[in-house]
């Protein structure tokens, strides 16, 4: 075969094969090609789905109310509501307040740090300099409130206190003894709410010009410290008003003029079906109306009338006419939200209202919770009026933020705190101790009645067994505050003999006809005496208990029992 016919041979030769492709090259090219491209629609469309769903649930994803301290809390609570959406009767939790939740002391400014520094060297050098050594204490002299200060930083170095401010001490009854007053918060409360204390000093000159405290009175002991304001009109210095917590002020704001009112727009909630409710139930539904005013931008019409349940009585019936500012902060609410009290509101409404003409007042009433906030988003009227006239549960205000509604509404935790007052009293108690005891919860009463549902709770806190059980969880001779519902003083006698037992009753004193608490809601009712009533007992009962450095809860560390009952545990 000739050179030739090699380099032109068959189409197997490779010449031919460097000449071009063959015709079964050309026909898969374009399916490789297609592939890849269905391959890269295919990806592209599974992330353009991703973004999608991504979207939609930023879009209609609403974060639960803070209540508690999760989703899950949130959830396991409000599972509680009957097919009629009426609260079950409560247990005896407290519900949690805003200065309990984590985010409420983040939109509250902090005080000024008044005195920071526990003790000021500077100053007590230079005082110590140009001292007389043999000169009497002066209460006034600078080296006793720097001895105070160094006390109390080295005294309370572990426990919850923030000292914020110190007073001038004051004489006490005697030569060398100093009364001194200070202000403080507690780290424990996520609220920034300031407290007083005074204390009683025994001092002595010390070495040089150094003063030694040789020993100190218990919680609010320097009473010549204390304010005790003069009762108005009274020429007799003597004679003093019971003591008030001066810096309360929850006075009920008004409305300056009617060019004011007319200028203003407003949310008003009938009375409804939640009157009378558990408190769990009365909150859940007055924070609805909150968020539906914030969302609305309009004041909210509040009723201080507050009924107070059965539940929460020692005869189990309702008790009509208590104050709101009894048991919440109404000073803080009025600061956090816009309100105006419905008395006063309906007053000046009727006197300013013109019933034609330009001067009207414009209403918008809504007769069904079915009208959703969304649809009086841009309603102009001075006043809308959610009318609750129908039947239970229809006539409930929370009904108002179900549904659709849920999605917008945010209920505003953060402007209910509980009431100084009480808290006053859980300060006091918590004081006495010294800050510095252990708590255990004993929930008995009807649970431990109910053997269905709770068959090992009596057993578990009969006093035999919390003496074996709390022994072994706290140490003996340790101050130990017992928050519980049973009703028998004596019932915890037989851990007296390992710890130094204080009960809420130990403390009578602090709503008694002669305490601040009496003197304060006495003028809050117009000069009836006030109640000390169940549900106060719980709130100041379960923050004392909060507070306590080891916490033994029921049914986390006494029973075997579920909180909710038989096979709840895991709810």
């Amino acid at each position: 075969m000739s050179s030739s016919d090699q380099d032109d041979g068959g189409e197997d030769s490779p010449l031919f094969r460097r000449r071009g492709p063959s015709a079964s090259d050309v026909a898969e090219v374009p399916v490789a090609q297609s592939l890849i491209k269905a391959a890269s629609n295919v990806c592209f469309s599974l992330f353009v789905l991703a973004v999608l769903v991504v979207t939609v649930v930023a879009v209609t994803y609403q974060p639960p109310d803070p209540w508690l301290q999760s989703s899950a809390a949130i959830t396991t609570s409000l599972s509680r509501v009957l097919p009629n959406s009426t609260f079950l009767v409560p247990d005896d939790s407290l519900l949690p307040t805003g200065e309990d939740f984590n985010s409420s002391s983040s939109s509250i400014p902090a005080p000024a740090r008044a005195d920071a520094d526990p003790v000021p060297d500077a100053a007590a050098a230079a005082v110590n300099a140009t001292c007389d050594p043999d000169a009497p204490l002066n209460c006034s002299d600078p080296r006793i409130l720097a001895a105070v200060k160094a006390f109390n930083a080295k005294a309370f170095f572990r426990r919850s206190i923030v000292f914020l401010s110190y007073e001038t001490p004051v004489p006490g009854p005697k030569p060398g003894v100093c009364d001194v007053a200070w202000r403080f918060r507690n780290r424990r409360e996520k609220s920034w709410r300031r407290y007083r204390d005074y204390r009683r000093f025994s001092l002595t000159s010390g070495d040089g010009c150094a003063v030694d405290i040789v020993s100190v009175g218990k919680f609010r002991s320097g009473t010549n410290a204390a304010r005790r304001p003069y009762r108005k009109g009274s020429k007799n210095p003597r004679v003093t008003a019971p003591p008030v917590d001066a810096e309360i002020n929850d006075t009920i704001p008004v409305v300056g003029s009617e060019a004011e009112f007319k200028k203003g727009r407003y949310l008003y909630y009938m009375r409804g079906g939640d009157h009378c409710k558990s408190m769990n139930q009365y909150i859940w539904s007055f924070l609805c109306g909150l968020g539906e005013a914030k969302f609305l931008n309009r004041t909210f019409v509040m009723d201080l009338n507050v009924c107070l349940s059965g539940a929460h009585t020692v005869d189990g019936k309702d008790v009509d006419g208590k104050d709101f500012r009894y048991y919440f902060d109404f000073e803080h609410l009025k600061e956090t939200t816009s309100v105006v009290e419905e008395g006063d509101f309906l007053k000046d409404w009727k006197r300013w209202d013109k019933k034609k003409g330009p001067g009207r007042i414009t209403v918008r009433k809504v007769p069904s919770y079915k009208v959703t906030p969304m649809q009086l988003k841009r309603d102009k009227s001075n006043i809308i009026w959610r009318q609750f006239d129908g039947q239970e549960p229809e006539n409930y205000w929370y009904r108002v933020c179900e549904g659709r509604a849920a999605k917008v509404i945010q209920r505003p935790w953060y402007a209910i705190w509980k009431s100084k007052r009480l808290m006053n009293i859980v300060t006091e108690i918590v004081g006495r101790m010294d800050w510095d005891y252990d708590g255990v919860h004993v929930v008995r009463g009807w649970k431990a009645q109910n053997k269905q549902m709770y068959p090992n709770l009596d057993a578990d806190t009969s006093p035999d067994a919390l003496v074996d059980k709390v022994t072994k969880l706290i140490k003996t001779m340790r101050n130990l505050y017992i928050a519980t519902n049973e009703p028998f003083y004596n019932y915890f006698d037989k851990l007296r003999s390992h710890f130094h037992v204080h009960l809420l009753d130990d403390y009578k004193e602090l709503w008694s006809s002669t305490s601040e608490w009496y003197n304060e809601t006495t003028a809050l009712s117009g000069g009836k005496p006030v109640p000390f009533d169940a549900y106060m007992r719980v709130i100041v009962d379960t923050e004392v208990f909060y507070r306590a450095k080891t916490q033994v809860e029921t049914f986390n560390n006494l029973t075997r029992d579920c909180k909710d009952g038989i096979n709840t545990c895991n709810l």
